[in-house]
Parts: C-alpha cells; sequence; structure tokens
C-alpha cells in the first residue's frame, strides 16, 4: 500500500513538471528546475523565468537543451526537418532604448565564451564574424540599428547563417489572418511574444513567424527563405539561446519553449508560463487639495511667492522645441533632467573641453545609466532643423568601435548631445601623460585596429556615409576594457548649417588635416583617411603630427618617419616606452601603413576597406617605393597652379598601386 502510494505520488509529479522531453523533442511551459546548460549571465529565476541578460552593460548569456540532437542524416548527409516555438520578452530599463537582442540557435558547441557582446549578440567575434567552420544557425530578434551587420531598421527578425549578417530580415510583426496586412510589434514594449521557427529539410525552406502572446500563430510567416543547412548543421546539434546588451540597459526573458525533430512542435500551455516581470514606473506626484480661506494677506503673500518661484523654475529651465521636433520622440532629453544629472553642469562634474564645446560626466535620473553630456554652442537658427535631424539619424549608428549618441536637448543658444560615458577617458591621455599607465602594443595596435573597423562602418557601412573630419587621439575614448571608440562622429556637420566652429572654417585639427582641403575645402572619405594615417603614426610613434620641439627636431612626424623609412631605421620611429615589447612585423606594417594612409595626393591613399585588410592580415602588408617623394615637397604640388594630370602621374611613382575593393 505504501509503495502504491509513493508510485503515485512520483507519477504525479511527473505530471505536473513543467518540462517533458523525449529522445526528438522537449516542451517547458516555464522552467522550474529545468536542466539546461546555462552560462554568462542567464540563470532560472525565483518566479521560473529563463532570464538569459539583466540590466547589465556588456553582458551576454546562453542557455542549452543539455543533450545534443540529430540533426543529419548519417546515410545520405540530409538535414532534418525540425520544428521549434518559444516565448520571450524584452525588457528595457530606459523607455525606447533597447538593446541588443536575443537569437535561438542551432550550435556545434555549447561553449560561446569567446563571443562579443552587443551586435554579435553572444554569438561570434570579430575574428570568426562569417566563418563557415562556426556551425551556427540562428534566428534573431534585434533591436538595436547596425546595418554594418543587418541592412535593416532598429526592431527586426533576421535568419543568420555563421554570421550576423542576416541572410533574410524583416520588421518585427505579423501579418493578420482576417486582412492580410502587415502589424508591426515593437520587441522591447515589454510584453510577451510568441515565435515560430520551421525547417522543411525536403523543400529546405525555413519559415519564420512572430505573433503577440495568446494570438494564434499566423497563417502567412514573416521570414520565408530557401536556406540549405547540409554545410552548417553537423549530425548532432546543440539548440538553445543567446542574448547580450551594450550600452542601453535591457533584461532578455524566455518564458516557454517546446522543440520537435520531425515534427511539429508541440504547443504550448499558456496558462503555465510564467508571468511577465514589470518595469515600476513612479507615479506622478498629486496635488494636495487645499482648502484655506482666500482672505489672509498671509496666505497672499505666499502665493505669490510660490507663483514667482514656479515661473522662476520654467525660465531657468526653459528648452528650445518647435513643432518639427515632435517626431523625434525619445531622442530628445529633457534639460532639467540633463541638469540634475550633472548636478547642474558643476566644474568638478566637468570632464573637459574642446573645440566643440564643454563635456560633463552625468547620470540619468530614471533610467541610472552614466553618460556624457556636451554643450554646445550655436547662436543662430539658420540650418538647424537639418542638423538636429541628422544628429537623431546618427543616434541609429550602431557599432562596438563608436561612442553611442543617444539623444540631444535645445536650449537657448545651445545645444546638448548626450553620448555614452567612457570611464577611462580620451586616447590623448595615455599617450602623453607620464601619470598615466604605458600602453603596451597589443593594446595599441586593438586600438589602431578598432578605430579603423569604426570608420569603414561610417564611410560604408551605414546607410549614407558619414564623413568623421576630426579622427585624432583625443576624440578616441576607452571604454571600461580599454577598448577604442570613435566619437564625435558628423558633429562638424553643425558649422555646415550656419554657424562657426570655434577652431576654424575648414573644420578638423592642424597635423591631421589633408592638404587638399585647403584648395577644395571638402571633406571626403580620403580626408578622413589621411586623418587616420597622422592617427596610427602618433599612436604607434607616442609623438603628435605636429608639435615644436629643439631646432634640429621639427619635422612634422609624418615626415620623419618618412625619413627613418628611407635610411632603413623606421623601428626607431616608435615610442621609446615600448622598450622592446612589440611584434616587429605588426609595427612595421602599422608605420608604412601610416605612411600611406598620410600621402598627400589623396588618390594614392587606400579605402578604409583596404586598411582593415592589411590589418586583418587578409592581404600582403604595404610595400612603399624606393622613389616616394618627401611628404612636404610633394604637398607643394596641391598649388591650384599644377596640373592635375602632372599630380596624378607623380603618384604613381610614390606608392604601389592597390585595388580599391
Amino acid at each position: 500500500m505504501f509503495l502504491e502510494a509513493l508510485a503515485f505520488l512520483f507519477l504525479n509529479l511527473l505530471l505536473n513538471l513543467a518540462v517533458s522531453a523525449s529522445e526528438d523533442g522537449f516542451i517547458y511551459n516555464g522552467f522550474p528546475g529545468a536542466n539546461l546548460k546555462l552560462d554568462g549571465a542567464a540563470l532560472i529565476t525565483s518566479n521560473d523565468l529563463l532570464e538569459l541578460t539583466n540590466s547589465t552593460k556588456q553582458i551576454m548569456g546562453h542557455a542549452f537543451h543539455p543533450s545534443p540532437l540529430n540533426f543529419q542524416n548519417s546515410s545520405d548527409g540530409k538535414i532534418f526537418s525540425f520544428s521549434t516555438t518559444y516565448v520571450f520578452a524584452i525588457i528595457p530599463e530606459y523607455v525606447n532604448l533597447g538593446g541588443h537582442g536575443i537569437a535561438f540557435l542551432i550550435s556545434s558547441t555549447t561553449n560561446l565564451s569567446n563571443a562579443l557582446t552587443g551586435p554579435y549578440l553572444g554569438l561570434f567575434n570579430m575574428n570568426n564574424n562569417g566563418n563557415r567552420t562556426n556551425h551556427i544557425f540562428a534566428v534573431e530578434l534585434d533591436r538595436v540599428y547596425n546595418p554594418e551587420f543587418d541592412d535593416i531598421d532598429n526592431n527586426h527578425v533576421g535568419i543568420d547563417i555563421n554570421s550576423v549578417i542576416s541572410n533574410n530580415s524583416h520588421t518585427a510583426g505579423y501579418y493578420a489572418d482576417d486582412t492580410g496586412l502587415f502589424k508591426t510589434l515593437t520587441l522591447i514594449s515589454g510584453k510577451a511574444m510568441q515565435v515560430w521557427v520551421e525547417y522543411d529539410g525536403e523543400k529546405m525552406q525555413v519559415n519564420v513567424t512572430l505573433s503577440p502572446l495568446g494570438i494564434p500563430k499566423p497563417r502567412k510567416p514573416l521570414l520565408s527563405s530557401t536556406v540549405n543547412l547540409s554545410t552548417v548543421l553537423l549530425e548532432t546539434m546543440y539548440v538553445g539561446f543567446s542574448s547580450a546588451t551594450d550600452g542601453p540597459l535591457t533584461t532578455h526573458y524566455v518564458l516557454g519553449w517546446s522543440f520537435k525533430m520531425n515534427g511539429i512542435a508541440q504547443k504550448l500551455d499558456y496558462s503555465k508560463l510564467p508571468s511577465v516581470p514589470r518595469t515600476k514606473h513612479k507615479g506622478r506626484s498629486k496635488a494636495l487639495e487645499i482648502s484655506l480661506p482666500l482672505a489672509s494677506s498671509a496666505f497672499v503673500l505666499v502665493m505669490v511667492v510660490v507663483v514667482f518661484f514656479i515661473v522662476w523654475r520654467r525660465i531657468k529651465f526653459t528648452e528650445l522645441l518647435e513643432d518639427w521636433e515632435a517626431q523625434y520622440g525619445p531622442h530628445r532629453f529633457l534639460y532639467k533632467d540633463l541638469f540634475g544629472a550633472t548636478n547642474g553642469f558643476k566644474d568638478k562634474e566637468l570632464l573637459g573641453t574642446g573645440g566643440f564645446g564643454r563635456v560633463y560626466k552625468g547620470m540619468l535620473p530614471t533610467s541610472k545609466l552614466e553618460v556624457a553630456v556636451k554643450r554646445v554652442s550655436h547662436e543662430s537658427r539658420q540650418g538647424m532643423k537639418e542638423f538636429v535631424a541628422e544628429i537623431v539619424s546618427l543616434g541609429r549608428l550602431r557599432h562596438r568601435n563608436l561612442v553611442q549618441l543617444l539623444g540631444y536637448c535645445r536650449r537657448k543658444g545651445e545645444l546638448l548631445l548626450v553620448y555614452d560615458f567612457m570611464p577611462n577617458g580620451s586616447l590623448d591621455k595615455y599617450l602623453y601623460d607620464r601619470t598615466k599607465p604605458t600602453l603596451g602594443w597589443d593594446r595599441r595596435f586593438q586600438i589602431i585596429k578598432g578605430v579603423a573597423s569604426g570608420l569603414l562602418y561610417l564611410h560604408e557601412g551605414w546607410e549614407q556615409v558619414v564623413i568623421h573630419r576630426d579622427i585624432k587621439a583625443s576624440n578616441v575614448l576607452l571604454d571600461s576594457e580599454m577598448n577604442g571608440k570613435l566619437g564625435d562622429f558628423g558633429l562638424a556637420r553643425l558649422y555646415d548649417h550656419g554657424t562657426e566652429a570655434q577652431t576654424t572654417r575648414v573644420v578638423g585639427t592642424m597635423g591631421y588635416l589633408a592638404p587638399e582641403l585647403a584648395r577644395i575645402g571638402k571633406a571626403t572619405t580620403l580626408t578622413d583617411v589621411f586623418a587616420y594615417g597622422a592617427f596610427i603614426l602618433e599612436v604607434a610613434c607616442g609623438r603628435k603630427p605636429v608639435e615644436h620641439r629643439a631646432q634640429d627636431d621639427h619635422l612634422p612626424l609624418v615626415d620623419w618617419v618618412l625619413e627613418n623609412w628611407h635610411k632603413g631605421s623606421i623601428l626607431n620611429t616608435l615610442d621609446s616606452r615600448l622598450g622592446q615589447v612589440y611584434k616587429v612585423n605588426e609595427a612595421e606594417m602599422v608605420l608604412k601603413l601610416g605612411l600611406l594612409c598620410s600621402h598627400p595626393l589623396p588618390s594614392a591613399r587606400p579605402s578604409m576597406r583596404q586598411v582593415m585588410q592589411y590589418l586583418d592580415g587578409d592581404v600582403p602588408p604595404p610595400q612603399l617605393s624606393p622613389t616616394y617623394v618627401s611628404f612636404s615637397n610633394l604637398a607643394l604640388l596641391q598649388h591650384p597652379g599644377f596640373d592635375d594630370r602632372l599630380i596624378s602621374d607623380l603618384s604613381s611613382f610614390s606608392t604601389v598601386s592597390h585595388d580599391r575593393r
């Protein structure tokens, strides 16, 4: 009798478990006691949610079903059909500011510790992104706009094969069965949504469908793509989820998950799914109801003081807001919030001062996100509408080597720009401030590559070409892990819309300005390449492009490096603080690349894509011709009186040819 009762209790326990499994499928209705393989930030919460990331910057989390599944027929190599459905929720800490996303994946391994956060979604890194040896199939739900990886908007679903460059992608949403109309869904709404991913092995077709939780699966899929997975999926693979954050604080949840090989995934039981945590919003303060007699002169005096204070406060925090700015919504910050975040723009919060204004450290009151607030003066309203539109557009740029522009505010004669805060400050301090630790060669090389990657994204990776126009060490900021991020991109455009810069009309810094700017006055991608060349020589040599030294040592940095190259002593130009701790071939390649990028003739400079090929080692190091003409002398040819064909002919003797790809 006792054994029968015990067996009954055991059977009842099994029936009530949220997960059931077989050799070719499983279902999790919530995750109480789920035996998942977790790493990173992933965990099972006390209320049975699978939490992949929490509200922490630049973290990732992975969760895998513990046992591998058989995806390939060993006899003929064909990939089996499979089906999965899951319910997820993405909850941002700050309204309309979330990143990055969540991905369902099929992987040959559960060890993704070498992956990166942010746009790589915890799946890949800069070195293996796109490699066929990854053996990863994923469906991503991404909230951040990143055209380097996806040519789609900032709220999309994508099918990824061994790369975060999606094979096919679409704005998040679903097609209503009754009308056939497409309805957009906001991935970071904080609401639960359901995804279906189905692969037909015979037709080699992937269908991805999305809908709000509770709405039956739409008949028309959001994405339908023909994909041959025979080279992607191995005989046994793991299934699971990956998620990653970047700057904006975001939490990613999975509420339930069902998977099936060679069949339809079992339907989830909504009644057993855990609830989505709700973000707590501060309630509005309620006005006190005052029922005091108005006969007292003392009361009238108090009211006058109160009214005066209110009027004074409104004047103090008055913003310049025009009708056309209403469309920019969350990109616009309240001045009073920025005033409070920076403690009233006190000097103790001052991070630095440059040609474009003063920069203050702050913490946003609601999200507790650390930011840098730049105050830029603008005396003219001419072109301000166009510039603000550009600022909002640039706020959609997403790259791990660009400082994130979060939004703006306008007040009287100034524009306030809000950026992600970089705790280690600007690179120039580590090059010239002797109180700072010396940067080793490996770190310098990674910063050089990172800035090149960010600049390539600005030139070629976005929907528009963005010219930076002020690349220099002081505009490269270092995050908590000493990764270099390029800042102030696009800011110089303010002065094209009717205001004057505090430096020169040709915006930029001496030593980084390409010589043709004096002739044509127009910045191009190749003027950015020139500045980048000066920048990498500066980082490698630990010297500014132009600086006042002793009378016998007054050459510009680029000419000094060129002179040493002619002498066969180019490595002698490296920063003496490096000692002998550097990679000879790598250092020599960087110095030659700096000379090539800094060439006075635009046609002789490589594109940023070619620069990345050199730095990645995809092409042989740049070779400079022995007849390389002195930079200072060749720069004289930029005078308007010289024939352009003569300049072009001379450039052919200055460098080896390189394809512009």
